[in-house]
């Protein structure tokens, strides 16, 4: 008897909070073997989280996960409530889904007082209970330090993974393809992405202290007469990338667009990129990012240049690993 050429699917229980309630669902259509299952996400008169597992009996046995989003200290805490708990109804596996990690950007102390945010979160998520399976694989796409990975104990296994490949699918769609020249804002980002953009010319800005002020600057390479993408993890304010685009089309890029995995974007600042309606020159031609953090995909749905590429089909393969 042959073998089957294709292995089966494991069957994958998938648990959500709210805010991800929309790309649970598209996770689910990516694969027949995710299954969604709900929790009820109720609150006393207090304002304390008053929770319940749904289907709790049925997924004894069962590889089950779960899809969170700490967008805000706010939301923290109800979902670690339940994050604690699945792993303790006897289920074969526990799989947390995390695609930012916020506290990312705080990880390392520059002098003494400073608390390293990033730390005390990994070290919470380290003390989730192992379940029958093991320990908890722990998914998480372009966390800002790699080091971090060092940051969680041997209660986790972290899967790092990144969303470059589904930037490189998006280029491979655009006219004139061969023009595009990849831009890193500083050496950090050509650190933790150029091995993935090989196959693409690159340009590195750095940026230099004149005083007060942080002047963005070419490094190396050449943008002139070709579409540059410039890649990082996160925005935030947004002001390097508006910084970098400035030095790229002063030295002759023909358009300048931008990737980041995470738009976080406080207090609407997604909207110094908007498209203005007034026959203005478009700073940026495309903005790319992915549905990690939910709020900004609503802040941005339909307003260019944004343009959000949806990490749904990457999860999928992630929980069948």
């Amino acid at each position: 008897m042959e073998k089957e050429s294709v292995m089966k699917k494991k069957q994958v229980l998938l648990y959500y909070c709210v805010e991800m309630e929309d790309v649970a669902l598209k996770i689910a259509s990516e694969s027949d073997s995710i299954i969604l299952h709900s929790i009820n996400w109720r609150s006393f008169d207090d304002g304390f989280p008053n929770l319940f597992i749904n289907n709790a009996h049925d997924i004894r046995g069962q590889h089950v996960a779960f899809l969170a989003s700490f967008s805000s200290p706010g939301v923290i805490f109800e979902q670690l409530s339940v994050i604690f708990a699945l792993p303790r109804l006897f289920v074969a596996s526990f799989t947390l889904v995390l695609p930012f990690f916020p506290t990312g950007t705080f990880e390392r102390m520059e002098e003494e007082g400073d608390v390293a945010t990033a730390f005390t979160m990994a070290r919470i998520i380290s003390n989730i209970p192992i379940s029958r399976g093991g320990p908890t694989s722990l998914v998480i796409y372009d966390i800002h330090a790699l080091q971090e990975r060092f940051y969680f104990g041997d209660n986790v296994l972290p899967l790092f993974e990144t969303g470059i490949p589904l930037l490189k699918r998006r280029l491979q769609q655009l006219p004139n393809s061969e023009k595009i020249v990849i831009a890193f804002p500083d050496d950090g980002a050509w650190k933790r992405f150029h091995k993935q953009l090989v196959h693409y010319p690159t340009v590195i800005c750095t940026k230099v202290r004149e005083g007060d002020k942080r002047i963005v600057r070419l490094k190396e390479g050449n943008p002139t007469g070709c579409h540059v993408v410039i890649v990082d993890d996160l925005v935030q304010s947004g002001g390097t990338l508006i910084e970098c685009q400035k030095v790229l089309a002063a030295h002759g890029a023909s358009k300048v667009s931008a990737y980041v995995t995470h738009g976080i974007f406080p207090k609407r600042s997604w909207e110094r990129f908007l498209h203005k309606n007034d026959g203005s020159e478009k700073a940026f031609a495309y903005f790319w990012t992915t549905d990690s953090c939910p709020h900004t995909v609503k802040a941005i749905a339909n307003k260019a240049p944004f343009e959000v590429i949806s990490l749904a089909g990457s999860i999928a393969d992630a929980l069948q690993i």
